[in-house]
């Protein structure tokens, strides 16, 4: 019995052990990730990370860095508005416990590494405002765990990705202010869970998937500034019940404004101004009662130019019951 007794005891040692071995290792390879990223950025003006992350302080104090408290592995990376310049390495990649990377707001250039795509964790990205070139990686489709994407104001170029609709948990889209074009993929319509598709400023176009107004859980959806075509679903917001923001303004969009926007009920900003549209401008959407903004501004329309903006003097200033029985000059 004794000695099964310490044999027993020399196991727990040796797993132990190996346990505490692992995990150094493995806070090793997230600093040597990070020190990776530090020597490819070129500028760092208020020395923020040259004072602070060093191989001689635990990485779990370094400015920007969080740590998981059962792992002790990095799981938050946020060096945003730090004015850094530089690159991504891949060494990045193997940060393999990261749930969130935040490195909005700065000049980050070159190409997206597609070793980010190895961060299956990952469920928040944030390049905002960087300068980021080359085309949006197919392979994000391959993080199951992404539910926010802010890939805007960068230089990313050609056509998005079908795959990124495999993303079943995506809930955030905002790509505003690039380079992309070719058409909306109508895969987009399958993402379940998705509030926010920001694709304004960018070259797109063709129609807009009908399968997109058929997410119930869209609330913003921006469009504004690109080359869309074709024309809006006589049933717009038949299945759009939160939908809170609707721009489409500087298309191509032409038919009839569809009278039915006015189930939308919870529609506060409708912008359709400079598209194609032909006709009249629908009388009911004075019933959208949560409006607080409606552009709608064509040549092509009877009832002209509107603008309503509630509680600023804008010209013309409309109320929503001068919507409803006012002839527009």
């Amino acid at each position: 019995m004794e000695r099964i007794c310490n044999l027993l005891f020399a196991l727990a040692v040796f797993i132990m052990l190996h346990h505490h071995t692992s995990s150094l290792a493995n806070i090793t390879t997230d600093q040597a990730a990070l020190l990776a990223l530090k020597s490819h950025i070129s500028s760092d003006p208020n020395n923020i990370l040259a004072r602070n992350w060093s191989s001689s302080s635990p990485v779990c104090s370094w400015i920007g860095i969080t740590c998981s408290s059962r792992h002790h592995r990095v799981t938050a990376l946020n060096i945003s508005s730090m004015q850094l310049h530089g690159t991504i390495p891949p060494h990045l990649g193997n940060l393999s416990f990261l749930v969130s990377l935040n490195i909005h707001n700065n000049t980050f250039h070159g190409d997206f590494p597609k070793e980010l795509t190895h961060l299956k964790r990952l469920k928040s990205i944030s390049v905002t405002r960087n300068n980021f070139t080359g085309a949006i990686l197919s392979s994000l489709s391959l993080l199951p765990n992404l539910r926010f994407v802010y890939l805007s104001m960068n230089q990313f170029s050609g056509e998005i990705p079908s795959s990124i609709s495999n993303i079943t948990k995506l809930e955030v889209l905002s790509m505003q202010r690039n380079f992309l074009e070719g058409e909306i993929p109508r895969e987009f319509g399958d993402l379940r869970y998705l509030t926010f598709l920001d694709l304004q400023y960018n070259q797109l176009s063709g129609s807009i998937p009908t399968s997109i107004f058929n997410i119930t859980t869209m609330k913003i959806l921006g469009l504004t500034y690109n080359n869309l075509t074709g024309q809006l679903p006589t049933t717009i917001c038949d299945h759009l019940p939160n939908l809170e923001w609707l721009c489409l303004s500087k298309n191509y969009i032409g038919g009839v404004i569809p009278p039915n926007l006015e189930n939308c009920r919870k529609l506060q900003i409708l912008s359709l101004s400079y598209n194609e549209f032909i006709g009249i401008v629908p009388r009911v959407l004075a019933n959208l009662t949560s409006l607080t903004e409606l552009y709608i501004r064509a040549l092509h329309l009877e009832g002209s130019v509107i603008f309503y903006k509630k509680n600023e003097n804008v010209l013309p200033f409309l109320s929503s019951a001068k919507l409803a029985t006012h002839t527009f000059p």
